[in-house]
């Protein structure tokens, strides 16, 4: 109730204050409250351990600012799909994406939280182009509803993880549909992967997909522009078909080189690096 009455305050005021306004909030009042921090600075010393913590502190704060952003974009749909309809659109992927369409195959975007993850979502569902997403339902059963009608609010439809869901995605790909997944979070069940130079658990779940279906897999990024409110989409080339390990371990690669690029714009929050046994 806290966070929806907040973002309720937030949607109050004109969407050019109210982003800003997010990313002041998460970095100056929760992150801190909620440890944030602390973990950015233990995976940035992890895999930069000779960063100078000028440097370190500067990463942790825009980590915080640009993850309140993104929570202020997301609960502002119709505000924030205007302002990115005609966002620019970068990289290799667009024209096989249009091909694949063309022909009835399904498409599947693999970002991380990243920028802004919905990006593409929001951008090619402006364009005619829906893109559904896979989320998890959330034990809080009022805050599960919240939730799923934002994600709806970008693009429909929406697939909730588990037996049901799952079936209405297969019959969606089989149709020639596109889907956006995430894959920058620890997956207990997963692959051992290179992430950043560490062992990451890594879902596979895209790749078996992809290679399932017979969809194109393509990596895909919202970059925040240094004015805080706008983005580039970039949309990489496919990644090539083989098998789902050298498939994720692309993705996984892709996603390292955008985080290297600009990593105050990646969730160092997420316990990426769990110890495996």
């Amino acid at each position: 109730m806290a966070v929806v009455t907040f973002l309720a305050l937030l949607r109050a005021l004109p969407y050019r204050w109210r982003v800003p306004l997010g990313g002041w909030a998460m970095r100056v009042l929760i992150a801190p409250f909620a440890g944030y921090g602390k973990r950015v600075r233990a995976h940035l010393a992890l895999i930069w351990p000779n960063l100078p913590p000028k440097q370190v502190d500067a990463i942790a704060r825009a980590v915080s600012d640009n993850a309140g952003r993104t929570l202020a974009e997301l609960y502002s749909p119709k505000a924030f799909k205007a302002l990115v309809t005609n966002a620019p659109i970068l990289g290799a992927g667009m024209q096989p994406i249009l091909a694949a369409q063309a022909e009835g195959r399904g498409v599947i975007f693999v970002s991380g939280h990243f920028g802004n993850h919905d990006i593409a979502r929001a951008v090619l569902a402006s364009q005619g182009k829906p893109v559904a997403a896979l989320y998890r339902p959330q034990a809080n059963p009022y805050f599960d509803r919240h939730f799923a009608a934002t994600i709806r609010a970008i693009s429909e439809p929406l697939f909730a993880r588990g037996r049901r869901g799952l079936a209405e995605l297969v019959t969606h790909l089989k149709a020639g549909g596109m889907l956006g997944m995430l894959i920058d979070q620890h997956f207990h069940k997963g692959a051992a992967l290179d992430f950043m130079g560490h062992k990451a658990l890594t879902s596979l779940s895209a790749a078996e997909l992809a290679l399932k279906y017979n969809c194109l897999l393509v990596p895909v990024y919202g970059i925040r522009q240094a004015d805080g409110l706008h983005f580039d989409l970039l949309i990489e080339a496919p990644i090539p078909h083989s098998d789902p390990v050298s498939m994720t371990q692309a993705l996984n690669d892709s996603l390292s080189a955008q985080v290297r690029a600009r990593p105050e714009q990646w969730f160092w929050v997420h316990r990426r690096w769990r110890k495996i046994t």
